[in-house]
């Protein structure tokens, strides 16, 4: 066991001391506030404050994690060994940066409480954050200094050894809109035909006729494929299915069609199947409960993952909102149009909820790409390229890889050949 001696143990040490150790690294740790508890110790022990007791492991501490509330904090980014890190610290501190600081920093996305412009979605930008800024969005950071101060560790107490985690990957198969053209109705169906007939879209009138006449499938409809890849390859996958009333950016099929239903049962007789919440449940919690007990009927079985339709995120409100529906895992933390670590890490954590300052229940697991940002590469080698940067990024640090593919995408043969893509990924990301 670690124990950590700190002049005041507050939520914010205790969460993001666990998430590293215990989360990262599989450790187990311990706290004090008491000299003579820390100094009976015989095994490994830090001392995270302002002055170091005795010639102990002493990291010295910012203010970050004894403060309240968020206030704009001066961050100044440098290299530790070609790993960026800030919250530098001095004197006799056995780390150059304040990791845990730092740490928190990102983990409880603290930047996005403070003052910034969203985008029309009421999303954060991941060019307003300081990975962007910086140029580690790419790297799950977190994690890396974590490994890093178990190494320091290890050079004074070799008796440390980590825990078991290991390598994971997770296909998370987002669900907004089952088909193109099937089960969409009479008039949603003769209005889009006659839509793409005044635009020209000549492929679509022919693949929209042939759907209805059952002479092909629809494109999106390729649910059967993605299931026997998982299968034969042992692929963690999970299906979020939005089922939800029509508006706007909600134009899945209705939730009173029967073979909608039925398909939903069918991919969850094969896999992990859970909501994709609506648009327009955002900001409105008794939508969002309507949704998923709707769902939950569908499939006879509780829902606790969710997914937030356009990754629309706001902190805390989001998460509280899902805590209050039942949700215990949230796979919304990335961005759409960015590939990386929105929270510098690819381990899932705890939402931390800082105005209430505590550790909400909900775990957060976040994704590193979504595959709407593969048609800013222009080619399908260039979206492999950095997905395979970022695969090799969680396999050193024996993190969890989570793409977010959506059957809308995959049945677009006119894009990058989406499908031939994610074979590749699943094949290659899977071990």
């Amino acid at each position: 066991m670690l124990l950590i001696y700190t002049h005041k143990v507050t939520p914010r040490v205790s969460y993001v001391m666990r998430q590293l150790f215990t989360g990262i690294l599989g450790l187990e740790v311990a706290f004090t506030a008491t000299v003579e508890e820390f100094i009976r110790h015989t095994g490994p022990k830090i001392t995270y404050t302002r002055q170091p007791l005795q010639n102990e492991f002493f990291v010295q501490s910012a203010d970050l994690l004894f403060a309240q509330g968020t206030e704009p904090v001066h961050i100044e980014v440098s290299q530790w060994d070609g790993v960026p890190c800030f919250f530098a610290t001095g004197g006799r501190s056995a780390l150059p940066y304040d990791v845990f600081a730092a740490s928190f920093y990102l983990l409880s996305r603290y930047e996005e409480y403070l003052p910034h412009e969203k985008d029309a979605h009421g999303r954060f930008s991941p060019k307003a954050s300081l990975a962007h800024e910086h140029h580690f969005l790419q790297r799950p950071v977190v994690d890396i200094w974590a490994h890093r101060v178990l190494e320091l560790l290890r050079e004074r107490f070799p008796e440390m050894l980590p825990g078991p985690r290991q390598y994971s990957f997770t296909s998370v198969i987002d669900v907004t809109t089952s088909h193109c053209y099937a089960y969409k109705g009479v008039i949603r169906g003769i209005s889009g035909l006659f839509l793409d007939a005044a635009t020209l879209k000549l492929r679509r009138v022919g693949q929209r006729l042939g759907v209805w006449l059952n002479l092909i499938k629809d494109p999106y409809d390729n649910f059967a494929q993605l299931i026997q890849w998982h299968r034969s390859l042992g692929v963690h996958s999970i299906f979020f299915f939005q089922f939800a009333d029509y508006s706007r950016f909600d134009k899945n099929v209705s939730i009173n069609n029967n073979r909608f239903k039925a398909l939903i049962k069918q991919v969850a007789d094969y896999g992990v199947v859970s909501l994709a919440a609506s648009y327009s449940s955002f900001d409105d919690l008794e939508l969002l409960q309507k949704e998923k007990q709707q769902l939950e009927q569908v499939v006879h079985r509780p829902l606790n993952r969710s997914r937030m339709r356009y990754n629309r995120l706001a902190v805390p409100e989001t998460y509280r909102n899902l805590v209050a529906a039942e949700f215990t895992r949230d796979y919304t933390m990335g961005y759409t149009h960015e590939m990386g670590f929105r929270a510098g890490t690819c381990t899932p954590f705890f939402f931390y909820d800082i105005p209430l300052e505590l550790q909400q229940p909900i775990k957060v697991h976040p994704f590193a790409a979504h595959d709407y940002t593969f048609r800013s590469l222009g080619t399908k080698e260039r979206a492999k390229m950095r997905l395979d940067a970022l695969y090799h990024e969680v396999k050193k640090v024996g993190g969890d890889f989570i793409t977010v593919f959506s059957n809308e995408l995959l049945g677009d043969e006119e894009g990058l050949g989406w499908m031939e893509l994610y074979h590749q990924c699943l094949k290659k990301y899977h071990v």
